[in-house]
């Protein structure tokens, strides 16, 4: 196995280990995967900077809305851009008690970036996004798109 080959096993074991907490409603060990000063972009919007701020909202998710879900994570590509540096894209979700699967107007992609520190892999920023792709055909795009063709005519007479 290749170097390169090694570091990618060790960056999908540091996101195995992430569900993994992530399942066992272990906030601490679920933001111990990230670096001290990472950023997380919830699919909100909420971004959170550091380790403690991470633990600390996922301390209260798992004890409220997000109680007794489990993660999902289909890993889609590892790419690295610097010997100590990978970027992620992955398929996932959260799937509740009660869920099979996860719903698709649930699914979103993620983006981890991740950084080597010693011989191990933590996640310095993650960004999650839900999966919504924007309609471009039928009545409400086409009255949309002239709505902002007239807009922009008019902005650009002044």
């Amino acid at each position: 196995m290749t170097e390169r080959a090694k570091d990618e096993a060790l960056i999908r074991e540091t996101v195995a280990r992430a569900a993994r907490a992530w399942d066992a409603h272990d906030a601490a060990a679920y933001a111990a995967e990230f670096t001290e000063d990472s950023d997380y972009v919830a699919f909100d919007g909420t971004l959170l900077r550091g380790r403690e701020a991470n633990r600390a909202l996922h301390a209260d998710l798992f004890a409220t809305v997000l109680h007794g879900t489990r993660m999902v994570v289909e890993i889609e590509s590892v790419r690295f851009l610097a010997d100590d540096v990978a970027v992620l894209h992955a398929l996932g979700s959260v799937v509740f008690a009660w869920q099979r699967d996860v719903p698709a107007s649930r699914q979103s992609r993620n983006t981890w970036v991740l950084v080597r520190i010693g011989a191990n892999w933590q996640v310095a920023a993650f960004q999650n996004t839900r999966v919504r792709p924007v309609p471009n055909s039928g009545p409400v795009p086409e009255l949309f798109g002239r709505y902002v063709r007239w807009r922009t005519g008019r902005a650009a007479r002044g």
